[in-house]
């Protein structure tokens, strides 16, 4: 445990003069803007929880399946400070100002061919397992909420923050399932089809295999798309799913 602490101690002085930058950003965003200054810090507060299990949860998987290497770097841990990109969390506040919260913790370090299953198929499941623990704690926030929404002693900030819980670990779910590298759903769909004994399918697992390298500029293509054209690709690839799935959840 204190090596532990140690180690948390040493990346938050290594990136603090990161964290200054982003809560200096944080504070002229807020000044800025119109909206509720309450909904934005919910938001980023709902955000930082997402990302932070999604990424541990990515780390642990990866450890059950026998490859250590996240563990030895410290990523098995519910500390934010472990898994937070700078320009992933940079994204994220201007994404939460914007009204559609979205960003990305930094990238678990795999071993695949440690991994129990083979590269392919382990790879694929520590990847599934991101996305699913956002699904499962978005499935109990939202249980708790409609156990306790009826109370009328509770704080209208605590719904919030527990509507937003819901919402944004469903967003980060549904992002991250797209099948596009480097995102989750890439590294499933390779795991699916590499389970199919044919060629066509070898052939087209390396060809996806092959798309990794532009994995950036494809989703950044899409992140663009979005905003230059005003399509909406994002609203209707994450978005939809993500507000449908929380309606189911919170019985609206």
């Amino acid at each position: 445990m204190e090596t532990l602490r140690k180690i948390n101690l040493g990346r938050f002085g290594r990136d603090k003069g990161f964290w200054i930058f982003v809560l200096l950003i944080l504070v002229a965003l807020v000044f800025l803007q119109t909206g509720s200054v309450v909904r934005i810090l919910v938001m980023l507060v709902a955000l930082v929880a997402a990302i932070t299990v999604h990424e541990c949860s990515h780390a642990w998987a990866a450890k059950m399946l026998g490859d250590h290497t996240a563990a030895v770097a410290g990523r098995v841990t519910l500390n934010p400070l472990a898994h937070l990109d700078p320009f992933g969390s940079v994204m994220m506040l201007i994404t939460t100002i914007t009204g559609f919260g979205l960003g990305w913790g930094k990238p678990v370090p795999v071993a695949p061919y440690r991994l129990r299953y083979g590269p392919r198929v382990g790879n694929g499941i520590v990847s599934l397992v991101g996305p699913a623990a956002n699904i499962l704690l978005a499935a109990v926030v939202a249980l708790l909420s409609r156990l306790i929404g009826g109370w009328s002693g509770l704080p209208l900030i605590a719904l919030l923050v527990l509507e937003y819980l819901v919402l944004l670990n469903l967003v980060i779910a549904c992002f991250n399932l797209l099948p596009l590298p480097p995102l989750d759903g890439y590294a499933v769909l390779i795991a699916l089809f590499s389970l199919v004994r044919s060629r066509w399918a070898n052939d087209l697992v390396g060809a996806m295999e092959g798309l990794y390298r532009y994995g950036w500029m494809l989703l950044f293509g899409v992140i663009l798309i979005t905003q230059l054209t005003g399509f909406g690709l994002l609203d209707r690839l994450v978005g939809a799913p993500a507000y449908g799935l929380f309606g189911l959840l919170m019985g609206y």
